[in-house]
């Protein structure tokens, strides 16, 4: 559907997740680009590599194979518990059958495998994809985007569109260059350091977290992936980072917990928590993903909201591309549908985020002993509720901010 002053209908930099689904909802109908500046899509992995196969009741209320169709081949292992560790060893325990869930709760995925199907998938769909290709600028006319600046192994060329799509993480250059204020502040990001490791002993098809002073600010986590191997990892806010790296918290944390563990890949990167941006679109230009902070504040987690935002913004900008109207007006659809499906949720996830890493090592293992032991029965408000107001007065009076 090209006219004839463009090159593509629609550009999408960043073949992560976001970028691949968006590609893919709008080559339906459209002439896409979609572009990587690395030269292999996966890779590095930056990811605790973690998603829900169920509903989640707050954020992103939706299942994983609305969007993706399970597949053995990038699926490392299921999950089938979750087990919360309080910094004095105390733990909270719900599992799947405590749900009532016969099926897994999610999966710990093989990042590099499952990033380029999608990728794979948007180019089944009719997208072209150009890997070790950079975005350099964006083409501006009178304000409004009207294509990107690219580099491919040296050379730079222009590529003129209807709408560019910033799907380029946590850094977001393509905001930037489009007159979006991506900032981040230290309080709302957090800066993670991750082991893959062999010979690690992690309870079989269970997520396990661990929070307090040990990743101020963040949690620290261990993802079983079979044959004893797993992603040990943690993130620390960086408001809270005291001059140390996130690997000098690592090391420390695999030396208590898991100091037979062996590491044979090592990856660090950035996580947006923060609230929501003020816009997430422009004339010609929307952001999905990472780049439009859409992860869950209070997991850093992005995978599904990669998916949603990514297949939200693909589907209306091929609906612009129809209308032959990309203008700010019209690619506002995708910034309300957004806002209407998970505006709320988010606001109040980022108070909670904001609540927890309010806490010192002592409130935390007071909240996790008020829901050690919670019965099937109790997996409720009315439950939940109950068991708070069994916290002493000070901490429960601190939880009045949520409300």
């Amino acid at each position: 559907m090209k006219t004839s002053s463009d090159d593509y209908d629609v550009v999408v930099v960043g073949a992560g997740p976001a970028g691949s689904v968006a590609a893919k909802n709008a080559a339906a109908d459209c002439d896409v680009l979609l572009v990587e500046k690395r030269q292999e899509i996966g890779s590095p992995v930056r990811c605790a590599e973690g998603v829900p196969m169920i509903e989640t009741p707050f954020v992103f209320h939706t299942s994983f194979e609305k969007y993706v169709e399970p597949n053995k081949k990038w699926i490392a292992s299921e999950v089938k518990g979750l087990c919360g560790n309080a910094p004095d060893g105390t733990t909270v325990e719900v599992s799947g059958e405590m749900l009532g869930i016969d099926g897994p709760l999610g999966f710990v995925l093989e990042r590099k495998l499952f990033d380029r199907q999608l990728a794979k998938d948007a180019a089944r769909a009719g997208a072209q994809v150009m890997v070790r290709t950079r975005a350099t600028g964006l083409i501006l006319e009178d304000g409004a985007v009207r294509g990107v600046k690219l580099n491919h192994l040296g050379e730079d060329f222009e590529v003129r569109a209807q709408v560019v799509i910033g799907a380029d993480g946590i850094e977001s250059q393509v905001g930037r260059w489009g007159g979006i204020n991506t900032t981040l502040k230290l309080k709302d990001i957090e800066s993670c350091a991750q082991y893959h490791m062999q010979n690690v002993e992690l309870k079989a098809n269970t997520l396990e977290f661990y929070y307090g002073s040990q990743a101020p600010g963040g949690y620290a986590w261990g993802f079983p992936k079979g044959n004893d191997a797993g992603n040990i990892g943690l993130g620390v806010l960086g408001s809270k980072l005291n001059d140390k790296r996130p690997l000098d918290y690592l090391k420390k944390f695999v030396a208590q917990h898991f100091p037979n563990g062996k590491p044979v890949e090592l990856i660090v990167g950035g996580c947006p928590v923060s609230d929501a941006l003020p816009t997430i679109i422009g004339d010609g230009l929307m952001l999905v993903g990472d780049a439009a902070r859409h992860t869950d504040p209070i997991t850093g987690g992005g995978i599904m909201a990669a998916l949603q935002s990514g297949t939200m913004a693909g589907v209306v900008a091929s609906k612009a591309v129809r209308q032959n109207d990309a203008s700010a007006r019209v690619l506002r659809e995708y910034e309300n549908n957004w806002t209407a499906s998970f505006g709320k949720e988010r606001t109040l996830m980022y108070k909670v985020k904001e609540f927890v890493v309010s806490l010192s090592d002592d409130e935390i293992n007071k909240l996790v002993h008020a829901f050690s032991g919670i019965k099937a029965e109790e997996l409720n408000t009315e439950g939940a509720i109950r068991r708070l107001l069994g916290l002493d007065p000070g901490l429960l009076l601190k939880t009045r901010q949520l409300l």
